[in-house]
């Protein structure tokens, strides 16, 4: 009688053989790609330098450090600085301005870029698609320095644009103070972080509507499909993969609602809605030099994104979606 055989065609019951021919196939791919490797090793020295090495620093965490003393030869801690922490409630208030602030840029990020994908897809003019593509990337080579001195002029109260076209529909009777109010500003950085980013964030949509199979298309014609059920039964499904993958992977910094923004617009009116934990960390660990508790706040936010990630991950593998690893 045959033996049976798995579907790698290996006999059942050699399994370490099969993995011996797994492990040497794995060796000659990596001799036939040598010079890929070679080529990769500039990053993943840089990557070990600046990415894991000041990983150390975390034992700050748990200790009263003071910078004159050596790293290990310092008070510990323990958990005090945890516990300061979840006690702090100006520190809870900066985590609810940090997980809103980052809700709103990610749903922003990801409606308006598959909106924008999918509406220069539609454009069967290719001059016209261009110019549009072009001024859609342009703001995002801007830096954060520029953008935050356009949003002033924009929002002002003098001559900002914004205040004066309400005005002249007469949706508003007198100039609002933007960037005075609070609760305002959630929106104000949601808004700018669109408006810089969209035309970025598309060309990953447009690469995915690209790779999806004409004859699809085609055949929704010859069905008599309009372009709205075209976008909703062919182009959504087949860019389902890209959103799921880049989902997960913007759900590991949940907690990284951006810096530069918020600390450019940021000013004593808005503050207790503009500062996030990285102004946080910030202000604690220079301007306060409380290095052990800025470190303790950095510490939780990267295991907090470490943990989303993951989780996010799993969940969509147990739905038979794409997944990041």
């Amino acid at each position: 009688m045959a033996q049976p055989v798995n579907p790698l065609g290996e006999v059942k019951g050699t399994k370490r053989k099969g993995q011996r021919r797994t492990f040497k196939e794995f060796i000659k791919v990596c001799k036939d790609q040598k010079e890929l490797l070679i080529m990769t090793v500039p990053f993943l020295i840089w990557l070990f330098i600046f990415k894991y090495l000041p990983l150390t620093g975390w034992v700050m965490a748990f200790q009263k450090f003071k910078p004159a003393r050596g790293m290990f030869d310092q008070e510990w801690a323990g958990f005090d600085h945890f516990k300061l922490l979840f006690k702090d409630q100006r520190f809870l208030e900066i985590l609810r301005n940090t997980l809103a602030m980052s809700f709103i840029n990610l749903v922003l990020g990801f409606a308006t870029a598959i909106a924008l994908a999918i509406l220069l897809n539609e454009i069967r003019n290719l001059k016209f698609k261009r110019v549009v593509q072009t001024i859609s990337y342009m703001p995002h080579f801007l830096s954060w320095v520029v953008v935050a001195g356009l949003v002033s002029q924009a929002l002002s109260m003098e001559d900002g644009i914004i205040n004066v076209l309400l005005m002249n529909l007469g949706l508003i009777d007198e100039p609002i103070m933007w960037m005075g109010i609070g609760k305002y500003f959630w929106g104000i950085i949601g808004a700018s972080d669109v408006w810089k980013n969209v035309g970025w964030n598309s060309i990953i949509y447009l690469a995915a509507i690209t790779s999806i199979d004409q004859e699809q298309y085609e055949a929704a014609d010859i069905d008599g499909a309009t372009r709205l059920q075209k976008i909703r039964y062919i182009t959504l499904p087949g860019i389902k993969s890209v959103f799921i993958v880049l989902l997960i992977m913007n759900l590991g910094y949940v907690l990284e609602s951006g810096f530069e923004a918020q600390y450019l617009l940021m000013n004593p009116m808005n503050m207790d809605y503009a500062e996030n934990i990285d102004i946080f960390v910030l202000r604690y660990g220079i301007s306060m030099a409380n290095f052990s508790l800025a470190t303790a706040a950095g510490m939780f936010k990267t295991v907090v994104s470490f943990i989303f990630l993951f989780t996010a991950n799993k969940i969509s593998a147990k739905l038979g979606e794409a997944r990041l690893f």
